[in-house]
């Protein structure tokens, strides 16, 4: 009997775990969008939880390896311009050194881009070569870091990047000042060394000189994808997330590259079979790697800097037409209220927190009012964000009019025959969908009722910009 009892609890307590475990795994899922809590538990749930929907995203899969073939087209170029600007200032050696310490598991590769480099270098000083060399050199690195801003603002969910203007200028100092930073970051190691070597009394900072030299890697790809994820995405990043992320792909960067040290020893077997193109098999993995681990720092900073705005991220996924015209209604009155009383108008993220509305309900809201004429956008004095003001006198619009202007949105009678087959049954439902707004043109949206909530305004407004 005992036997017995002891089988049936067991079997009790396995169905109670699994219970547990179910309602765990649907919690993590998605149950933690429709917890209002604000735990350190919590945060990290919803963190992981929308880093991984975003890196599974199949698009995302697909840029890695659109990048990794514009950086394949864009490697001798971009060197050949780090070069040119070494050797103006007489450090080209010095910067042929760096880049091998820099990417130690690429040496092969290296070796053979700088042969290319030198032989672009020599035919793009010449003749009519020099004008399109340059503008050729120009164009494919505009086109990599174009490419590359968009990979990390559809992560962001951002639409409009950089201006042409813009993306030249930010560009072209990027590229500028990488092989400055580079003879610096060398300069400073060199120095520190020699100081310590050449006074007897500094002879105990040696190891301490040795472990920071040791480290000084780790820190400086902390810092490059730390600026990478805040200078490059078209959108206000915070330093916090984007340290963090930085720390993380800085250090799984460097553990590939100690990986893939170790993997060229491997690569000799394949002389046989590749010969001189031995290395592009690794190559290829190790740009497809780096992409992902930079694309995965993304989305992690995106991750952890909007998992409160994710909060009902599900619901929305099969909101109702009713409660999604509802919403745009109350964020078209916010934004015509504010213009009317002259307040500075709202950015996206300024509405969802001054009025919790989820993050997704208002770029989805804001844009269609944007597509369909009804708002215009303003530029912020750090251009890095749109703010949003109405694009038309605020007396002609009316709820009726909001609803013709979004229901005439997208394409229509692209269908062969339909109209004409289906003539009087649209002529009966246009008929009293146009009664139903005509009686909503009773009601102007400046008129309804709404109480504007006062948040902090880190922007300010430097030109109109018309849709």
């Amino acid at each position: 009997m005992n036997i017995v009892q002891e089988k049936q609890s067991i079997q009790k307590w396995i169905i109670a775990f699994k219970i547990k475990a179910i309602n765990i795994y649907e919690y993590c899922i998605c149950d933690v969008w429709n917890e209002t809590k604000s735990t350190w538990i919590v945060n990290l749930i919803k963190t992981i939880n929308l880093s991984v929907r975003s890196f599974l995203d199949k698009n995302l899969q697909l840029k890695s390896c659109a990048l990794t073939y514009s950086t394949l087209l864009a490697i001798v170029p971009a060197l050949a311009l780090i070069f040119a600007i070494g050797r103006g200032f007489g450090f080209s050696k010095l910067l042929q050194s760096e880049l091998f310490k820099y990417l130690p598991s690429q040496t092969e590769a290296l070796k053979t881009a700088l042969s290319f480099v030198d032989s672009y270098l020599a035919q793009s000083s010449q003749g009519l070569f020099l004008g399109i060399g340059i503008v050729f050199l120009l164009w494919t690195l505009i086109s990599l870091m174009s490419n590359v801003e968009d990979a990390f603002n559809h992560v962001w969910g951002v639409k409009k990047g950089r201006s042409i203007y813009r993306k030249i200028t930010d560009y072209t100092v990027i590229f500028i000042m990488l092989p400055i930073l580079m003879v610096c970051a060398s300069g400073i190691s060199i120095f520190m060394s020699a100081i310590v070597e050449s006074t007897e009394r500094l002879n105990f900072l040696t190891p301490v000189v040795a472990t920071i030299l040791d480290i000084a890697p780790f820190v400086l790809t902390w810092l490059f994808f730390t600026g990478t994820f805040m200078l490059i995405p078209y959108a206000k990043v915070k330093f916090k997330y984007a340290f963090i992320s930085g720390i993380l792909c800085g250090t799984a960067f460097q553990i590939i590259q100690l990986l893939f040290v170790a993997g060229q020893i491997y690569v000799s077997k394949y002389n046989a079979i590749y010969g001189s193109f031995a290395f592009l098999p690794l190559l290829l993995i190790w740009l497809q790697l780096t992409w992902l681990i930079c694309l995965s720092g993304v989305v992690l900073t995106y991750s952890s800097q909007n998992i409160f705005q994710f909060n009902f991220s599900d619901n929305i996924d099969e909101i109702s037409q009713r409660y999604q015209d509802e919403i745009t209604i109350i964020i078209l009155a916010i934004i015509i209220k504010r213009f009317e009383k002259a307040q500075i108008p709202y950015t996206k993220a300024e509405i969802s927190e001054a009025y919790s509305i989820p993050i997704r309900l208002v770029n989805s809201v804001v844009d269609r009012l944007c597509d369909s004429g009804i708002l215009s956008t303003t530029i912020t004095k750090n251009d890095t964000e749109y703010a949003f003001q109405p694009a038309v006198d605020i007396n002609m619009i009316t709820v009726g009019y909001v609803y013709r202007k979004l229901r005439s949105l997208g394409k229509s009678n692209f269908i062969p025959r339909f109209s004409n087959e289906f003539e009087a049954a649209l002529q009966i439902t246009n008929n009293l969908t146009e009664k139903a707004y005509s009686l909503r043109d009773c009601v102007e949206v400046k008129d309804i009722p709404i109480e504007l909530k006062e948040i902090k305004i880190s922007h300010k407004i430097i030109r109109f910009n018309k849709k």
